[in-house]
């Protein structure tokens, strides 16, 4: 086998524009996406798994794996990749999922996340994709990209199913205490995220409170009332908890402790529906035979709530494509991912929270009114 190019740092070539002109495919400009290959539970194998099936079935990406040189070259051999598609940039060391952030900044600068993150903020790849430390990635990526002008914080978004279709939940981890300036930052950026990424023309924004009242929740709750309000976004009002799955909205903001504990309570009710559902169906010999008539839908239904379906969700508000898988991502995940990364840049998303937020600018910017003489 052709052993993969060395793009180890003493190797590497200049960096690259990321909106230049880059290697060509058939159908336009690949899309070049650093991949942590050290990233996740069971690195590096899964991830490799999944940067093979992505680039057999997406000519137009190329994706760079990111971490020991050495043992990645291993895998593809022992996979017997021969393809151009994939290369590897080597890096040192590996952010572990249980080093703190502060330190996997300070004293891991040679790690996996810092050079693929290196790597967007140089022009050498386009997106970043990670089943690493979610705190690591975070401050990283902040320390690295910065935040767009006009965020003050990045945020995570996941898109959740719901009757109608999706709907976009952030922040899912990255701010504990947000201000009301924050929250609206989120709805800018989440209806981007949804317009660009599953569709929706004119996305609903709602702000997950304990009433649908706009005068229920906190000071913080309804001050970023009164700011969505003002904006030219859909806001469609509060969203209670319950409206959630009913698909209310396409968007939903909230602060990341509060959305963090939603997202856990919503992937656990998912595996116990699916568990109840198993454990029905293999509970008697009749209910053995209405599982093979019933297996069509049921795979369905298993997709739609299948968070590997996604892959990855976006650190919304960096100045850059960066997505973060969970921990215990799979090939399928991976795969996903990196399809999301693609489309991220492809769509330009960025570029619109720019534009919207240039629309809305006085909202969180007031212009002082001049000094009278």
């Amino acid at each position: 086998m052709i052993p993969p190019p060395d793009h180890s740092p003493a190797a590497a070539p200049g960096p690259r524009p990321v909106n230049g002109a880059g290697r060509e495919s058939a159908g336009g400009r690949v899309t070049r996406i650093a991949l942590d290959a050290m990233g996740g539970d069971y690195a590096p194998g899964p991830n490799i798994d999944g940067a093979i099936t992505a680039v057999a079935a997406m000519p137009d990406i190329h994706v760079i794996l990111v971490g020991g040189q050495a043992a990645i070259a291993a895998e593809l051999e022992q996979r017997g990749y021969q393809g151009s598609a994939i290369s590897v940039r080597h890096a040192d060391q590996i952010i572990r999922m249980d080093d703190a952030p502060s330190d996997a900044l300070r004293r891991k600068r040679k790690s996996s996340i810092h050079v693929g993150l290196g790597m967007v903020a140089g022009g050498e790849a386009d997106a970043f994709v990670s089943a690493g430390n979610t705190g690591a990635i975070m401050a990283v990526a902040t320390v690295t990209l910065r935040t767009i002008e006009g965020i003050d914080r990045a945020a995570i978004a996941v898109p959740l199913p719901t009757q109608t279709g999706h709907t976009v939940l952030l922040d899912a981890g990255a701010n504990v205490v947000c201000k009301a300036s924050h929250l609206y930052q989120f709805g800018v950026m989440g209806s981007m995220y949804a317009q660009d990424m599953l569709g929706d023309r004119t996305p609903r924004v709602g702000l997950l409170s304990i009433g649908e009242e706009e005068n229920k929740g906190n000071d913080v709750i309804r001050e970023a009332h009164e700011l969505l309000s003002q904006s030219s976004l859909n806001f469609v009002g509060n969203t209670e908890a319950k409206l959630l799955y009913r698909g209310h909205a396409d968007v939903v903001v909230c602060d990341g402790f509060t959305g963090n504990i939603a997202l856990k309570i919503s992937e656990s009710l998912a595996e116990m529906i699916v568990a109840f559902l198993k454990e029905m169906f293999q509970s008697s010999l009749l209910s053995k035979l209405a599982y093979f008539l019933l297996k069509k839908p049921l795979a369905a239904f298993k997709k739609r709530v299948d968070h590997s379906e996604v892959g990855g969700a976006p650190l919304l508000g960096i100045d850059g494509a960066v997505f973060i898988s969970h921990g215990s991502s799979g090939p399928k995940s991976i795969h996903s991912a990196l399809r999301a990364a693609r489309r991220f840049v492809v769509q330009d998303v960025n570029g619109h929270i720019r534009q919207s937020l240039a629309a809305n600018r006085e909202l969180v910017s007031p212009k002082k009114p001049p000094q009278e003489a």
